[in-house]
């Protein structure tokens, strides 16, 4: 597995992140943003699909704060998704949980997110690559609870991951364009 870190308040951060993304998009690339907004710690996929679609990404978005796609209906809209876009790739974005001194790390990884896994569930995976943020500790006994975690910390790694998609697609069209 190929993956970068950065610490969400890192001023770089983004763009640490999108040099590595760059190299897995494409123009046949999608996003799909897991989660729900009914649960503070899980709603870092939505937001950042809400981001996204607000700032007018060029690539297809699936999961904003209006539709999100969760564990109830996560095989219904992959198979939509993948029906309306089969030979696309798709970059899955999700929450996740970690290490205590790893709360506010966002990873790109080379590998698909699998969610629910943290919380017990067994979900199909999404993607071929994935944007984590791990927005809680996997050490404590009240998962994803809206008691131990702040929506700031929550908008503000959706935003850096916002960033980093928005500046890995101008990066990807920058090398396109120099070949």
């Amino acid at each position: 597995m190929n993956k970068i870190k950065a610490y969400y308040k890192n001023s770089f951060a983004y763009y640490d992140l999108a040099y590595f993304l760059k190299d897995y998009l494409d123009e046949n690339t999608l996003i799909v943003c897991i989660g729900t907004d009914r649960c503070i710690g899980d709603c870092l996929g939505p937001m950042v699909g809400s981001f996204l679609f607000h700032n007018r990404f060029p690539l297809p978005v699936f999961g904003t704060i209006s539709e999100p796609i969760h564990a109830l209906n996560i095989d219904k809209k992959l198979n939509e998704i993948k029906g309306l876009f089969p030979k696309a790739s798709i970059i899955g974005i999700d929450a996740c949980l970690g290490d205590l001194n790893s709360v506010g790390e966002i990873q790109v990884r080379d590998i698909p997110i699998h969610p629910g896994k943290g919380v017990g569930k067994s979900l199909q995976s999404v993607g071929e690559t994935s944007i984590i943020g791990i927005v809680d500790s996997n050490e404590n006994d009240e998962i994803f609870t809206n008691r131990n975690i702040r929506l700031n910390i929550v908008m503000d790694m959706a935003k850096v991951i916002n960033d980093c998609l928005l500046h890995s697609y101008y990066l990807y069209h920058s090398e396109k364009k120099s070949k």
